[in-house]
């Protein structure tokens, strides 16, 4: 939580550091430390009657509100908080589009980017906002500037603000561009000291129970914080970056490797604003590696299932190296080899090359024991002893694997993955306004106005308009899906060591999926029964580290995984009825658990065929002798099958969707 305030505290002093994005788990406080804040920050002179919050002394030239009067009056800086399911328009403001065209009057209602003007805008789960929206949100921090275009119609406004954005990241992560645009970051979890919990619940209690009491046992604290941040600005100007900590800088931002000078830019500003929280005119090296610290962890390359994080040595070494040489005589360098700090002496437990061990301390579980119980039939083991398992086996390399779409055209959240009407792509076709209208077809607008202003009693040059000439662009883009793979763990599967292939292949098509920003589930079936080991979710990584550490063996209930499957599928539709899902059944097709086995789970597919999912089915077997039984999956689940070997997209001419070609013409 230290870092997390300090973070703040430096975009306070300095908004030219460039916001901050919280990661950590849900109940750590970090929206009421974002709220916190605004209560700190100076008051602001704003002009009369600007809708823009123009400062008076130096106002926006651009604003919609100018020319301003002359009076003005101050107000506390606003904290304004970004909804999830917030929309374009609703973000930059909003233009009534009948009265530009019919009346030429450009009526414009502010958003919210102009009301966080010289303010706070917290976004709170900001990986779960659509990435358009993120996109625009993270430019107007970055230009200072809202735009607003519609057809021809164009309004700027200033949009200076301090940008926070907390995540929870067993929700999804950020795309790394998007990463990049935080000034900061910063990683927090709830403390695990049973004596600072107590404090915690101790202080909740008090403030329940006396709310303006509690406040004024720190208002004091409070007020001297907001003149520490006065103070800390008005040093700002003053302080110099020196010619050897940027050096220090641009050494620490190249050995991590981070893409671009960005990285340098925000090392270089948060540098500053600490060394002016200090209360110092020049920065320190204590500033930089704490600036690094800050503004580098989750700019680093990584794999994308990495957690963001610094090399804690690296980072030591590198400031060391470019340090400024010591001109003191007495202070000779020593000799001695043993110069490295305490608590050094040990390996830092990762192996050179290769994955990690898997390990039970990995991601967290966060699924509930009702989502992880069985469904299905359970189906004894022999003599009723458990099944016997073997050891998890790792992964293998992952690799680009062929793209699977979802036939026919979605409706749902923008993506990379399957055809959708959605607000980008290209416009098809025009169609009457569905609710507020908001992407106006100006052509097709014209061309139903044209035939009735005769009768409408045209004069002059301006067309007659009703609301019912209106026309919206209908535009054909891509969708993210749910991608649930339903995964064969049984002894049949770990035999003649396929498992690391075929884990492997499941972990390239989850970075896939993290990269096509789709939702995605893990069924595995083994011994007795199916599990939900991951319900649907953004959280790519946390199915990497579930599927690092799945272990096999026992008996293989097919049909009871494609149930669990069915069951799943049946309740995400009604959470969430526009995504449309794709299932990914990765095993070699056999089935045990009687003679009746492989008819039940025939009767399974076709349950799930009928109610139409889309499916691939991974065809995990090998040897050289092949019972097919993968493949006749695949044709009861009207999927198309694809071997470990086919799955790789180097080499493959062209992509055979998961529908036979009766149901593709159907569903065109």
């Amino acid at each position: 939580m230290a870092d997390l305030r300090l973070a703040l505290l430096l975009n306070a002093v300095s908004p030219a550091v460039g916001g901050v994005l919280v990661r950590g788990e849900k109940g750590t406080a970090k929206s009421t430390m974002v709220r916190a804040l605004a209560g700190l920050l100076p008051s602001i002179a704003v002009a009369d009657g600007c809708r823009f919050a123009c400062d008076p002394a130096a106002p926006d030239p651009q604003c919609p509100d100018a020319p301003h009067s002359a009076g003005s009056h101050d107000r506390p800086a606003r904290l304004v908080e970004l909804p999830v399911g917030v929309t374009e328009d609703r973000i930059v403001g909003s233009l009534d589009l009948e009265q530009a065209l019919a009346q030429g009057v450009k009526a414009y209602e502010p958003g919210l980017l102009a009301q966080a003007h010289r303010g706070v805008l917290y976004i709170d789960e900001v990986n779960l906002l659509q990435d358009h929206v993120v996109d625009l949100l993270l430019d107007a921090a970055a230009m200072g500037r809202s735009y607003v275009e519609r057809e021809g119609v164009s309004v700027r406004h200033a949009a200076r603000f301090l940008l926070v954005g907390t995540m929870n990241p067993e929700e999804g992560e950020l795309r790394p561009q998007l990463l990049d645009r935080f000034g900061l970051t910063v990683e927090i979890a709830a403390t695990r000291d049973p004596q600072e919990r107590a404090e915690v619940v101790r202080r909740r209690l008090a403030y329940d129970a006396d709310p303006e009491g509690f406040a004024a046992d720190y208002r004091d604290a409070e007020q001297e914080l907001a003149q520490r941040i006065g103070a800390a600005r008005e040093l700002l100007p003053s302080v110099v970056l020196g010619d050897a900590a940027l050096r220090q800088i641009t050494a620490v931002c190249a050995a991590f490797e981070v893409d671009g000078l960005r990285a340098d830019i925000v090392m270089a500003r948060a540098a500053v604003a600490l060394a002016a929280w200090a209360g110092r005119t020049a920065v320190a090296e204590e500033d930089v590696r704490k600036a690094a610290q800050l503004a580098l962890p989750h700019r680093r390359r990584r794999n994308p299932f990495d957690a963001p994080g610094l090399d804690e040595e690296q980072l030591d070494r590198t400031l060391s190296e470019h340090s400024e040489p010591d001109t003191d005589p007495d202070n000779e360098p020593d000799d001695d080899p043993d110069g490295e700090g305490p608590g050094d002496g040990g390996p830092d437990g990762g192996g050179p090359g290769g994955a990690p061990e898997p390990s039970d301390g990995g991601v967290p579980d966060t699924a509930s024991t009702e989502e992880l119980q069985e469904a299905g039939p359970k189906l004894p083991a022999p003599g009723g002893a458990p099944a016997r398992e073997s050891t998890p086996v790792a992964a293998g390399e992952p690799y680009r694997t062929r793209l699977f779409k979802v036939p026919g055209t979605g409706h749902g959240t923008q993506g990379r993955r399957s055809p959708a009407e959605t607000d980008g792509g290209h416009t098809i076709r025009d169609r009457r306004p569905q609710g507020a209208l908001t992407r106006l077809h100006l052509s097709a607008t014209l061309r139903a106005a044209a035939p009735h202003q005769r009768a409408r009693g045209r004069s002059g040059r301006s067309l007659v308009l009703r609301s019912d000439d209106f026309r919206e662009q209908v535009r054909r883009g891509r969708e993210s899906n749910l991608v649930l793979f339903v995964v064969d763990a049984s002894g049949s599967m770990a035999a003649r060591q396929r498992m690391t292939a075929v884990k492997g292949a499941v972990l390239s098509l989850l970075m896939d999926a993290y990269q096509r920003r789709d939702k995605i589930g893990m069924i595995t079936f083994r011994g007795s029964g199916a599990e939900l080991a991951l319900p649907p979710t953004s959280s790519v990584e946390v199915g990497a580290a579930r599927l690092e550490r799945l272990p096999t063996g026992g008996r293989t209930p097919l049909a009871a995984g494609l149930l669990r499957a069915h069951e799943v599928l049946r309740l995400e539709r009604v959470r969430d009825p526009l995504r449309r899902p794709l299932l990914v059944v990765v095993t070699d097709g056999r089935a045990t658990g009687g003679r009746t086995a492989l008819a039940e789970a025939g009767r399974a597919a076709a349950l799930l065929a009928a109610h139409g999912t889309a499916a691939v089915v991974l065809d995990c077997e090998s040897g050289p002798v092949r019972l097919g039984l993968a493949r006749t999956l695949a044709t009861q689940l009207n999927a198309n099958a694809v071997s470990l070997d086919e799955l790789r997209a180097e080499g493959v001419a062209a992509l055979v969707h998961a529908h036979r070609p009766s149901t593709s013409r159907k569903a065109a």
